[in-house]
């Protein structure tokens, strides 16, 4: 392998001319995949005893690659998911590195052979209506802070936007004249517009009062000024979802992260009679296919196809106690 082929220089190829240059990856997608090399590397150095800079492309083979995938479900407890994520960003590395570094094929063949690890699909979690609006009424709207996560809040629930969606919201992608909505660059650089009803219109426009000028401001900032980070939105989720279920006690038995919201918008889309198509294109889905899981979590509308359905002409039978011998002997 020549020097320009080095784990240093393909890395920093990946990373530069791949992911930002020739695909154009979000910042979300390049952090994610920057923190699994992160880890990797970090691993490698403990097992092999050399430096990242210092390591070989060739020293990164695919046992390595398994044993720290498994050491990442021990040591951090990750679940399947986790796990198949770390894997797809070390296979899209691998097929880059199969152009530049060729001499490696049988090498990275066995890499981009490693599968993934198969998971049991739950059904999704949602809330409420009665859970949502004791989630919208716990944050304390005398404070600055109360206002803006209950700002964050209905608009999280309202428009069923991601995670990040929601904390890279700017000013400028509020509008509020003659049919509001909000504008997000959402997953895959595709962006859209979903409507904003009068009430959130509302508190937005009440809302934009209180943050600085600037069509770059970030809509929801923090204390700072700053972009609010994913544990921050989940830590500020999990201390008004313990207010609410005081006067809302199911929300004890739920786990309720942002995700939740954003089904829960899907759930209420699906219960009004909304197409899926019409769903998909809300949710920023890439396929009406992936708006099948709301189907299967929505016992309504299996119950509605339970009351068309003729009932099966069956009678119970009749209970007749056992013979009190036989009962004594089958105890015994």
């Amino acid at each position: 392998m020549t020097p320009a082929a080095s784990l240093p220089a393909l890395l920093q190829g990946y990373f530069t001319r791949r992911l930002m240059q020739q695909r154009c990856a979000s910042p979300h997608t390049i952090g994610s995949y920057r923190d699994t090399f992160r880890l990797l590397l970090r691993f490698a150095q403990a097992r092999i005893g050399k430096s990242p800079s210092e390591l070989a492309f060739e020293q990164i083979d695919a046992p390595l690659i398994a044993a720290f995938l498994d050491d990442l479900e021990q040591s951090r407890s990750i679940g399947a998911r986790s796990r198949n994520l770390r894997l797809t960003a070390i296979r899209s590395f691998f097929r880059y590195a199969a152009f530049e570094a060729p001499a490696c094929s049988a090498q990275i063949q066995r890499v981009l052979a490693i599968p993934s690890q198969r998971f049991s699909r739950a059904q999704i979690g949602f809330l409420t209506p009665s859970e949502v609006q004791a989630l919208l009424a716990a944050p304390d709207r005398r404070t600055w802070s109360g206002r803006r996560d209950h700002a964050l809040l209905l608009v999280a629930v309202q428009t069923g936007l991601r995670l990040s969606e929601l904390t890279g919201a700017q000013r400028n992608a509020v509008i509020l004249s003659t049919g509001a909505h909000i504008r997000v660059l959402g997953k895959g650089r595709k962006e859209r517009a979903t409507p904003l009803t009068q009430q959130t219109a509302a508190v937005l426009r009440t809302w934009l009062r209180e943050i600085r000028d600037g069509d770059d401001a970030i809509l929801f900032p923090s204390a700072r000024g700053e972009r609010l980070s994913a544990d921050g939105v989940q830590y500020l989720l999990a201390k008004h979802v313990a207010t609410a279920s005081k006067a809302c006690p199911s929300l004890r038995r739920k786990r309720v992260t942002p995700h939740v919201l954003r089904h829960t918008t899907a759930m209420e889309l699906l219960q009004a009679g909304v197409d899926r198509a019409v769903i998909a294109l809300w949710l920023g889905h890439e396929s009406v296919e992936t708006t099948q899981i709301y189907l299967d979590a929505n016992l309504a509308l299996k119950e509605q196809a339970l009351a068309k359905m003729t009932p099966a002409q069956a009678k119970p039978g009749r209970y007749r106690p056992d013979d009190q011998l036989l009962a004594f002997l089958k105890a015994l």
